[in-house]
């Protein structure tokens, strides 16, 4: 998203611009293809150019739609207190702010879905242990068969 032409506020700025998440600065959002597909998949199947989502992405940090899931983790968010989002955070080499604090790239992983829509995502540890548990049984089941 960085790399796309965007318009200067003026000819004086020379602090780039970042939106706080937490203690992260955020002056990137990259969509991993994976994202991209399950965005296509769980939110809109119409809104699907990678540059689009991002552009929403950017529109709901700028205004304050994206807050954590857990207050202690900073890798699952919410945003608009319903879509679930997998995301991590890189340093962007080279750039700080005014203070000397490094901007940050968002990685966006994937999008988990609606908790609207999808009951489980409102308690993500006991979805993921259930998630685990009913794989290795069926991974259990599949060996016993084999033999």
């Amino acid at each position: 998203m960085r790399n796309k032409v965007t318009e200067r506020w003026g000819t004086g700025t020379c602090e780039a611009f970042h939106v706080l998440l937490g203690d992260k600065r955020v002056a990137d959002i990259v969509i991993t293809h994976h994202a991209k597909l399950r965005y296509q998949d769980r939110i809109d199947r119409t809104n699907n150019s990678v540059d689009n989502i991002a552009r929403w992405a950017w529109d709901c940090l700028k205004q304050d739609r994206i807050e954590p899931y857990y207050r202690n983790e900073e890798d699952v968010y919410l945003v608009d207190d319903d879509l679930v989002m997998v995301a991590e955070f890189a340093e962007i080499p080279g750039e700080f702010d005014l203070k000397g604090n490094p901007m940050h790239r968002m990685i966006i992983v994937t999008f988990l879905g609606k908790m609207s829509e999808t009951i489980e995502l409102r308690d993500l540890k006991s979805y993921y242990s259930w998630l685990r548990h009913s794989r290795r049984m069926t991974l259990m089941k599949n060996t016993r068969k084999r033999r």
